[in-house]
């Protein structure tokens, strides 16, 4: 039988996890047959990344998830969590804001000193 489960990775107190599909007889961390998403526990908002057309059809072949696949699968079918490629896009559309913002700093021309005493005279 097959199960979505995860494969722990990382370092010590550093877990990062891949979604897999695996025959439920293989060791925790060893073969499987399929990679498909990852999720990062650690960063705030948690990261998921799944392949949800790869999950949806292991569903349907009758690979069974575990409990905690489980949950990040509802998770991101609602939407409560942040995939990698949606974390990315926020980080490009902010970086694009801090350079306008850089730009039109630049742009603002101070007024000098000298030019106020003349038109005070």
């Amino acid at each position: 039988m097959v199960r979505l489960r995860l494969q722990r990775h990382g370092s010590k107190k550093r877990p990062v996890y891949r979604v897999v599909a695996a025959d439920q007889r293989s060791p925790r961390d060893g073969r499987y047959r399929e990679l498909v998403g990852t999720y990062d526990p650690r960063r705030e908002p948690i990261m998921v990344n799944l392949k949800m057309e790869r999950v949806d059809y292991w569903l349907s072949v009758g690979a069974q998830p575990t409990r905690t696949v489980k949950d990040l699968i509802r998770k991101v079918r609602k939407g409560t969590t942040i995939s990698i490629e949606d974390a990315s896009q926020k980080a490009k559309e902010a970086r694009l804001a801090s350079q306008k913002a850089a730009a039109n700093a630049q742009n603002v021309v101070p007024v000098s000193t000298s030019v106020k005493e003349k038109t005070e005279s």
